[in-house]
């Protein structure tokens, strides 16, 4: 087969190393990659092909230079990882077509829905899907009376910005939270805080748009998969057993149909394209996000090279939909720490390593 190159954005996040894997073992065709990150110290920079620093994914320029790197470099496909670089992708997406590059993006409209997710819990609602109950607030006066009308203090709430990826900006409030174990046994970076703090560090009535939830809680599952036109054309359920630091780390692949109904519902009302993972706690919907995450390999399963073939046109949407069969329940991931060294030389690190 005719070999392929493959831009891979966010190339830092901390699934890249096995995602570069992935992409390159795919047991069909060699893969060239290029990463592109907002950071040199990026792990993709040692990973891939070649590599450049571009603007952060929120910055006007981002696709522009995204587009002249794919153009420059003969990319075939823009695998995009960060929440933060899809609009400005999903945007300029006919400009990327007209130079024969396919975006592995949805469409502004469901990127937009998407990213608010206070706009995407009232679209969950709309369609009968259990969500957290949810106020939309600017400023610690307005935190103070949503947090209260969920129950604080007798129960725990949390909330975190509007526009948001990972658990950038998550916290929990909690009134019976021991400050004291917080400081000598656990390590900083601890998201459960008292409503009082949070106050201290919010201006009355103004700052970002936070979203206040109460706090879900119970069994994390997940659901991965790809889609075309809202579509559901292949799915991939599992569970976040553990995590650390904000990252799950720990996941079991399983099959459930209610599942996989549920993720087709989502899909279709957004109009999602491409990959898309929706987490829930317990029976409640917390997180759609129209781009790929977290993945559970498997050798006969390469999630992100099918993903690839199949914004490509290489594979249909029936064979896709046949291949879901292989996915295996018994299957385990473990994240882990490792690490790179180099020798650093002077590189003008906007041209590519």
């Amino acid at each position: 087969m005719t070999a392929l190159t493959v831009l891979v954005t966010a190339s830092g996040a901390p699934g890249t190393a096995a995602l570069l894997r992935a992409l390159r073992m795919n047991g069909e065709r060699p893969v060239r990659l290029v990463g592109t990150d907002m950071s040199p110290q990026a792990v993709g920079r040692h990973y891939c092909d070649a590599f450049f620093v571009v603007p952060p994914g929120g910055d006007p320029a981002f696709a522009e230079a995204v587009l002249e790197i794919a153009q420059r470099e003969r990319v075939d496909a823009v695998l995009p990882q960060s929440s933060f670089d899809l609009l400005g992708l999903a945007e300029a997406r006919d400009r990327f077509r007209a130079d024969g590059v396919a975006v592995l993006v949805s469409p502004p409209e469901t990127v937009r829905r998407a990213n608010d997710k206070a706009e995407m819990y009232a679209l969950l609602q709309g369609i009968g899907v259990h969500a957290p109950a949810w106020r939309r607030v600017t400023g610690g006066r307005a935190l103070r009376v949503a947090a209260e009308e969920l129950g604080y203090p007798d129960r725990a709430v949390c909330f975190k910005p509007v526009f948001s990826s990972g658990s950038r900006g998550f916290r929990v409030l909690d009134a019976t939270v021991d400050r004291a174990k917080q400081l000598f046994e656990e390590r900083p970076g601890s998201v459960a805080m008292r409503l009082t703090e949070a106050l201290e560090i919010l201006p009355e009535d103004e700052g970002p748009e936070l979203l206040v939830m109460e706090l879900a809680q119970g069994r994390e599952r997940t659901i991965d998969g790809i889609a075309r036109e809202g579509q559901v054309v292949l799915a991939h359920p599992k569970t976040r057993e553990s995590m650390r630091a904000g990252l799950a780390m720990y996941f079991r692949t399983l099959r459930d149909p209610v599942l996989d109904e549920l993720a087709g519902r989502i899909v279709r009302e957004l109009g999602i394209e491409h990959f898309f993972n929706i987490q829930l706690v317990g029976e409640q919907v917390i997180e759609v996000n129209p781009r790929i995450s977290t993945i559970v390999y498997q050798e006969d399963l390469n999630l992100p090279y099918l993903g690839v073939k199949h914004a490509l046109g290489e594979i249909g949407d029936e064979e896709l939909r046949a291949l879901a069969a292989r996915a295996r329940p018994t299957r385990r991931a473990l994240r882990y720490f490792d690490q790179v060294e180099w020798d650093e030389v002077s590189v003008d690190e906007s041209s590519g390593t």
